[in-house]
């Protein structure tokens, strides 16, 4: 395994295990959309990087889901989904983490949809179960 794909295969685990912290706070109703969103939007941001390092190109030091998501589609790389709806979660990698008023339009079950089709599509390219 080269290096690239070991740290892809690293980045793809880290984002798994966000992916995990989401399923298991998205039933509490206790559970607040900035907690879900922080844990959704850095599980979608290493998968991302994750599909970057795969696909060799330079992964930026960002937390912008959007710019991360134009870089892939620059190198002819198909996304899961829209930059717009990746644009959706860039607040909750900071401002909603300090914020007490969250005025984000996605739901619960958006969030879920959203992060399941960018970690489906990671570990499709990644040939991972």
């Amino acid at each position: 395994m080269t290096p690239a794909l070991e740290e892809a295969h690293r980045l793809l685990r880290l984002a798994s295990r966000d992916a995990d912290t989401f399923d298991l706070l998205r039933p509490l109703p206790k559970a607040t959309m900035a907690a879900l969103g922080f844990h959704a939007q850095q599980a979608v941001e290493k998968a991302l990087k994750a599909v970057c390092t795969l696909q060799g190109v330079e992964v930026q030091r960002t937390h912008d889901l959007a710019a991360l998501g134009q870089t892939l589609m620059d190198h002819n790389m198909d996304l899961p989904v829209s930059v717009d709806e990746l644009r959706c979660l860039n607040p909750f990698a900071v401002e909603f983490r300090y914020d007490d008023e969250i005025t984000s339009s996605l739901q619960r079950e958006e969030l879920q949809t959203l992060l399941g089709s960018v970690l489906a599509w990671a570990r499709l390219l990644l040939k991972l179960p």
